[in-house]
């Protein structure tokens, strides 16, 4: 190679090791990612056992099960004898279910991995004691080698027991592979033509072998529980010291991952009680049927507070996953990118009315359906008005957007529009606080005159919190702001023709020209329905925020109204943002489309815990001005 080709030769040298490299890096990504996955679905996995103990043990009655014990053969057996013993082994059943539930992921690997050992012994020796059993029948003690029955009896048996040996080594980490072949030995012993009667005591000697190397095992790891358990406690008193209890719960929140775990525990649940209907069926089930083994297999997944937690963290990722569908189904991919375009188009409008009309018929179908199948009780009943309430919400939005529609068509906007939406969202919300208050009333009664359960109580007075008492309590409050708005705006002076030629101005909320007015007490020109809307918000002026209260503080009828602005109030009025540049004309009676919205919610956020008198030269009458600083200077 020539002097001159060697700088190129190392440069496609570099290139390739920087190749290699990115490559290696890229693999160790994926491998490190797969890592992750992989230990996320172990440590929900790992945990589903211990909940579904709980579960088991909720469920399990120790007094009728004694009794059936009692009627049974098992009765003079000493282990079932002593019903309080069994009582705290029910409670201890419940502390280990909560430890393994709560335990680190290595440790509970570990301990799987050992009971995984434990599960691979027990079945070499079942595997030696159906060969020395099998061997006894045939009574056959000559060489294997010449009774052809005799050898595939020994040549599975090895087999077998080298397969138990090889995993329980690997499980266990460890080449001594000599401590789990105890079982072994009784096929020693048959190679070796020792008697079959020797067999069985090798046999059994073999199994207490292997028993004490459990025992030897369990007793030098006695300490480990205790261990773990001091140093879980020093960690859990660290945390609280430093962050709380709060931030305790929330980081057992994350590693447990709670809503993951019961949703996948209650999906267990599920298919389990499926596969055990249809395990016992065997002609195919009509499509009637199958909605009703949907329905009932869901009502007894719920019978125990833990199943019940696992519905309730399903139904959630459902919803959520239904509501990114449909946020799919109106805007497409830009639903997952952070794109605020806004691209109004009649397809738009179809997906988004066809998407209301769907809502407002599947629940009423399914209200209608579950009336059909089941005898209605609180929980059903529950479930119905929900549907109900979903349905009247989306009517309620359908109206709306009709009045939009049909103001959009329009050239000039409807008067009292706003009247309008306010007496179709009192509606609709009226008819949801009369469903609710039958739902509490249907429960009270049931509680009442039926069966009274501590969970039905609960639900009924966290119903009555929230659908009743503080949806009465918003309806009211906004009642009572929306009277004292309209009692406002009467108080107000209305402005006359000449007051506003000689004004000439446009509304400083919306923007359009103003053919009527009403006059604050700090002399300022606006729609009445807009500074409606505004004092919704906030008794202040938009412009001045001076406090609105009523004619007697108009100039020359009482005192000065008193100003609330922020520092550099007069700079924010004059120069703010959503206005035109300077050098761009506006012509009155057309809309600036984010100006006014943002400078309203602006306004609306100013703090007002500062007192100053308000001093009409300091702030400019004239909403034009407003917009156009530089044309009014």
């Amino acid at each position: 190679m020539s002097p001159a080709h060697a700088p190129e030769a190392v440069r496609k040298a570099l290139r390739g090791r920087d190749c290699l490299l990115q490559e290696k890096k890229k693999r160790k990504k994926e491998n490190m990612a797969a890592k992750e996955k992989l230990e996320a679905v172990l440590n929900v996995a790992l945990r589903v056992p211990s909940i579904m103990l709980l579960d088991v043990l909720y469920r399990w009655d120790v007094s009728s099960f004694f009794q059936q014990i009692q009627r049974s053969s098992l009765s003079n057996n000493p282990l079932f004898q002593y019903k309080y013993l069994a009582l705290n082994m029910h409670y201890v059943g419940y502390i280990l279910s909560v430890v393994l539930l709560t335990l680190p992921r290595q440790h509970l690997v570990q301990l799987y991995l050992y009971f995984l050992t434990a599960l691979l012994l027990y079945a070499g020796h079942q595997i030696s004691r159906d060969y020395v059993r099998s061997e006894l029948e045939f009574a056959y003690e000559g060489p294997m080698y010449l009774e052809p029955l005799s050898m595939n009896r020994f040549t599975t048996a090895l087999i077998g027991q080298l397969v138990v040996c090889t995993l329980c080594s690997c499980v266990m980490k460890t080449k001594q592979i000599w401590l789990f072949s105890a079982h072994m030995l009784p096929l020693l012993a048959r190679l070796c033509l020792v008697p079959l009667e020797t067999i069985v005591i090798i046999n059994k000697f073999a199994m207490i072998f292997t028993g004490l190397e459990v025992l030897y095992f369990l007793g030098s790891n006695l300490l480990v529980p205790y261990n773990l358990a001091k140093s879980a406690y020093r960690e859990l008193v660290q945390v609280v010291e430093v962050y709380g209890l709060l931030a305790l719960g929330m980081s057992l929140w994350n590693q447990l991952v709670v809503p993951v775990l019961f949703m996948v525990f209650w999906l267990v649940l599920f298919a389990l009680q499926i596969y055990s209907y249809f395990s016992t069926r065997d002609q195919p089930a009509s499509r009637e049927r199958l909605l009703f083994l949907f329905l009932t297999s869901i009502a007894e997944c719920c019978s125990t507070p833990y199943s019940l937690l696992g519905l309730v963290f399903t139904v959630s990722f459902v919803a959520l996953g239904v509501l990114t569908l449909c946020k799919f189904y109106l805007q497409g991919y830009r639903a997952f990118m952070n794109d605020p375009a806004m691209n109004r188009s009649l397809w738009k409008h179809f997906r988004a009315v066809s998407l209301c009309l769907f809502l407002l018929v599947f629940p009423a179908y399914m209200a209608y359906m579950i009336c059909q199948f089941f005898h209605m009780d609180f929980w059903l009943l529950i479930i119905i008005s929900s549907s109900i309430l979903t349905s009247l919400q989306v009517l309620g939005t359908l109206f709306i957007y009709v009045l939009f529609m049909v103001e959009e068509f329009r050239k000039e906007p409807v008067e009292n529009m706003d009247d309008v939406i306010y007496y179709v969202n009192g509606t609709y919300r009226l008819l949801e606080f009369l469903v609710a208050l039958c739902v509490v009333a249907y429960g009270v009664s049931e509680t009442i005159f039926g069966e009274w359960t501590v969970m039905g109580s609960m639900i009924i007075f966290i119903h009555s919190y929230y659908n009743v008492w503080l949806r009465a309590q918003l309806g009211w409050k906004s009642f009572l702001l929306r009277r004292d708005a309209v009692n406002k705006i009467k108080s107000l002076p209305i402005a006359t023709k000449e007051q506003l030629e000689k004004h000439n101005d446009i509304c400083a909320i919306c923007y359009q020209d103003m053919k009527s007015a009403v006059i604050t007490p700090c002399s300022h020109f606006f729609h009445a329905g807009c500074l409606k809307k505004w004092l919704y918000v906030q008794e202040t002026c938009p412009l001045c925020h001076c406090h609105l209260k009523n004619s007697s503080q108009l100039p020359g009828l009482g005192t000065e109204p008193v100003l609330q602005p922020h520092a550099g109030a007069e700079q924010n009025v004059m120069f703010q943002e959503g206005t035109e540049p300077p050098g761009q004309e506006h012509t009155p009676g057309t809309r600036i489309q984010e100006g006014s919205r943002d400078n309203n919610e602006r306004i609306a956020r100013q703090p007002d815990n500062q007192e100053g008198v308000f001093d009409p030269k300091e702030y400019p009458h004239s909403a034009k001005d407003e917009a156009h600083p530089v044309e009014s200077a």
